[in-house]
């Protein structure tokens, strides 16, 4: 079975870090591990350290924070986990490396339903997973996932490995809202739709589809936003499609969240903290609109334009947590119906 969750083999691209060789807590100073890409979340970090002076120390990895942490014990330097996906945040938390954020800042900012129940994550940004159709073979502008398995697709579906942990997420939360049987069927229904098998990532799925390969390919929405104003060579294939946002059968939108934890050894566990709430503010909230096309979990912060021009995005009421708990049920579901092979 493929194992969708990140292991310490696989924690190479590991970036810089600034920390010393002592764990000691330093005045001034938070220490951040992370997910995201260091140019991506720069900006929020110089803006932090220029609104509370605090100085922000980095180190970026694709993958393995979560058995650094544990390695490290005790002595981890970490003060903040910031990563993407469910399936990330709930590593961690299984992970023992992580402690409740005690924040009235995130319980009053941050819905509920984008919040660990114990406290030991929150939400600061969302994405959701929408289909990316074809502006010249499709011309409906509405569908569900539940029509994903709709014969009328058969051979007209891209998609990547079902074992992805944004794939993961989206069959989980099918599992949450209908049940293990129901979800087997519906993913037999999708892999019998399928132009090819599962590959590649989410803008191969647009590129698929721009080469005919596919009428509708599944994808994160900022991907598309990414392709279309900051990568010229891909330009083309979000010119071909146009993004729908699909919904559950009387629901919404399936989406996902790049969230924060707080390390459970912080040695600058207060400055941690004060990142943590500052990620939720006005300022921090714009910049994750602006620069990584996501939706703010801040209500009252703007869309970006080119997110907004998807339509109003009317989010699933499925609490996060829940869709956590049906991850390893959708994994299994994945294998069982061979949705890969």
């Amino acid at each position: 079975m493929m194992n969708f969750r990140a292991t310490a083999a696989t924690a190479a691209l590991l970036c810089f870090t600034a920390f010393g060789a002592s764990p000691a807590s330093a005045d001034g100073e938070v220490n951040v591990y992370t997910y995201r890409e260091a140019k991506l979340i720069q900006p929020l970090f110089d803006a932090f350290t220029k609104d509370t002076g605090i100085k922000v120390n980095v180190v970026s990895a694709s993958s393995g924070l979560e058995q650094r942490m544990k390695t490290e014990g005790a002595n981890s330097p970490a003060d903040v986990l910031l990563t993407v996906d469910i399936g990330r945040l709930d590593d961690a938390v299984k992970a023992g490396v992580t402690q409740p954020i005690k924040s009235v800042v995130i319980d009053e900012i941050v819905p509920a339903q984008y919040r660990d129940p114990d406290g030991h994550w929150a939400g600061i940004s969302m994405r959701a997973r929408v289909i990316y159709a074809s502006k010249d073979r499709v011309k409906q502008d509405k569908i569900t996932y539940e029509e994903l398995a709709d014969p009328k697709w058969k051979g007209k579906i891209c998609i990547r490995s079902g074992q992805h942990i944004y794939n993961n997420g989206l069959f989980a939360a099918y599992t949450a809202k209908y049940g293990e049987a129901k979800a087997e069927e519906w993913l037999k229904g999708v892999k019998a739709n399928l132009a090819q098998k599962p590959s590649g990532g989410d803008r191969e799925a647009a590129r698929d589809v721009a080469a005919g390969k596919c009428d509708i390919g599944i994808g994160n929405t900022y991907y598309w936003a990414l392709m279309m104003n900051n990568d010229p060579e891909k330009k083309p294939w979000a010119e071909a499609t146009k993004v729908i946002l699909p919904t559950f059968e009387g629901g919404g939108t399936h989406v996902n969240l790049s969230g924060v934890l707080l390390a459970k050894n912080a040695p600058n566990k207060a400055n941690g903290v004060k990142l943590i709430e500052w990620l939720v503010g006005d300022k921090a909230q714009q910049i994750y609109a602006d620069s990584n096309y996501e939706y703010p979990v801040r209500s009252g912060v703007a869309v970006n334009p080119t997110i907004a021009g998807y339509g109003k995005l009317t989010a699933d009421p499925l609490p996060i947590a829940k869709i956590a708990a049906n991850r390893k049920a959708a994994s299994t579901l994945v294998d069982k119906v061979g949705f890969d092979n």
